[in-house]
């Protein structure tokens, strides 16, 4: 899941393809003393300023038509304190590089995604998340940060020091900053236990307050036009290890949830009235498994079959009202849905931008295959959504502004106040920031 960036052109694209950007230049740092003088030197031909990871949001957040600034030179762990259990790494070193590390060192995180190809910036910035009853977002494991604002000033926050910059900047969207530098909270290693199980939609609604409830970390996938469900529990074990199997794994991570997938979805797009038919087969296709295995290797997947996306986090009381008017809309339009539904929690955080900031939260996300026109459908589900006070993920496709945003997070005036005295000439702003946060 890399960005797709043509030199010879100079145009940049995301990963889903649905995002594309002209830069005037793009600039590679190989330090810190060099991204301020870039950030300084941009200022001063009245250029605006982007950081760019992987280029896996489905929105604009990265694009820009002034200085595009690349991490790749900015990677690598710095500092691994046993004794605070803490690791601070460069903020372009994408997540795999920083999950291996960490093994290496018999450490983990506490909680991830489920995928690792962004940077780490990039998915600190736009609020990455996976599930958990207790533990919460990427973000939330954040101790310090480091990060160059616009007139060249290196800062350094945490709970301590700038703690008001530290309350923001932790999910700050690229608009206080570049981050140059992360300090995570880490733990000894550990095994997760990770049991996937087929269940009916109704089953699973029924009983989903007790599933998180019994679960460390529970999550699950609806198929439209079915009644069925895929869940995932994941819980601490005392081992052994006992991962998926070489040949068990790859039917189930690569043949059947990447390459036929991939066949189905293409199907599908040529062929939209095959959709229920496919959905029927595709859910039940993978069958009840268990493994043990390291973390990262437990929380993330492959995801090879380009899509694009929009996720609504709800106060977690609303999650299966809201599911069962999804359900609903979609059994009585013509939509034809090849996606599945994923369903994710996450207790309440204090930051200020975080989908889960002073809320427990669920998260419902949904799908369309890459090329597939997805507004129709998006823009159902985005009106279900906002009807239970639904903040969307910074990363991903939806059309709230402002406005609606000031009214849904209690602290978006302290995020603005931040920003307003970091940058006050906007040297990090774009089109996508003017409308979610205003100008």
């Amino acid at each position: 899941m890399t960005d797709t960036y043509a030199r010879t052109t100079n145009t940049w694209r995301n990963w889903a393809g649905n995002v594309t950007a002209r830069p005037a230049r793009v600039e590679s740092p190989a330090s810190v003393e060099e991204l301020a003088d870039v950030l300084r030197r941009a200022s001063g031909e009245g250029l605006t300023v982007k950081p760019v990871g992987t280029g896996h949001s489905f929105t604009a957040t990265a694009a820009t038509e002034g200085v595009l600034i690349r991490p790749d030179l900015l990677t690598g762990i710095r500092a691994v304190d046993r004794r605070a259990m803490t690791v601070t790494v460069e903020a372009g070193t994408p997540l795999k590089r920083l999950n291996a590390a960490l093994a290496r060192e018999g450490l983990s995180l506490t909680n991830m995604g489920d995928i690792m190809e962004q940077t780490v910036a990039g998915a600190i910035s736009t609020g990455t998340h996976g599930t958990g009853r207790d533990s919460a977002s990427v973000s939330a494991q954040i101790r310090a940060l480091e990060l160059v604002t616009a007139d060249g000033t290196v800062l350094r926050c945490s709970a301590d020091e700038h703690p008001d910059v530290f309350a923001a900047a932790r999910i700050g969207l690229g608009a206080l900053g570049v981050i140059t530098a992360v300090t995570f909270a880490v733990e000894p290693v550990f095994l997760l236990t990770a049991r996937e199980e087929p269940m009916s939609f109704d089953r699973v609604t029924a009983d989903f307050d007790q599933l998180v409830a019994e679960n460390e970390h529970f999550e699950f996938y609806w198929f439209p036009h079915t009644g069925n469900c895929n869940t995932k529990r994941n819980n601490r074990s005392a081992g052994p290890s006992a991962p998926p199997g070489r040949v068990s794994g790859w039917i189930e991570d690569e043949l059947l949830s990447n390459g036929i997938f991939q066949a189905a979805c293409s199907l599908g797009r040529v062929v939209p009235g095959a959709i229920p038919s496919i959905a029927r087969i595709s859910s039940r296709a993978l069958s009840a498994r268990t493994y043990t295995d390291i973390p990262y290797k437990v929380f993330t997947s492959p995801r090879r079959v380009r899509f694009v996306e929009m996720e609504y986090a709800l106060p977690r009381e609303a999650a299966v009202g809201a599911l069962r008017e999804l359900k609903a809309m979609v059994e009585r339009s013509p939509l034809r849905i090849s996606f599945p539904v994923e369903v994710r929690t996450a207790p309440a955080d204090d930051i200020a931008l975080s989908t889960a900031s002073g809320r427990e939260s669920a998260y419902i996300a949904v799908h369309l295959y890459r090329g597939t026109p997805y507004q129709a459908y998006f823009t159902a589900v985005e009106r279900i959504m906002t009807g239970y006070d639904g903040r969307p993920h910074w990363g991903k496709i939806h059309t709230r502004d402002a406005e609606y945003l000031a009214g849904s997070y209690p602290r978006f005036g302290e995020f603005t106040a931040v920003r307003d005295r970091l940058d006050p000439d906007r040297l990090f702003a774009n089109d996508y920031l003017r409308r979610v946060l205003g100008d």
